[in-house]
């Protein structure tokens, strides 16, 4: 399935443990449910400008929730973490003033 690198890439993902490996020069995005590891390198090098050295990626399980008596499940996504070249930043991640 051929996908726009603007498709590719849905959101950065904003937790702790993300941010974390940020030192590592890993970055962690949703990705679309179709995409594999070369999308993903092609898509975050053509959108950042940057070189990319590995991609991992993790299929994230639905998880069932319930409030009351009605059940429901949450949906499942996908996960990419990139690792780019030493030196190299992605600044949507380094911008955020907290």
């Amino acid at each position: 399935m051929s996908l726009h690198p603007a498709q590719v890439l849905i959101s950065p993902v904003v937790s702790e443990k993300s941010y974390g490996k940020i030192v590592e020069n890993r970055y962690t995005f949703k990705v679309h449910q179709d995409a594999h590891k070369t999308q993903v390198r092609q898509a975050v090098e053509e959108l950042f400008g940057v070189k990319v050295v590995a991609v991992n990626i993790v299929k994230v399980q639905p998880k069932p929730k319930r409030r009351g008596v009605y059940k429901g499940m949450r949906p499942g996504w996908k996960k990419a973490i990139v690792q780019i070249k030493a030196g190299d930043k992605i600044d949507i991640f380094e911008g955020a003033q907290l």
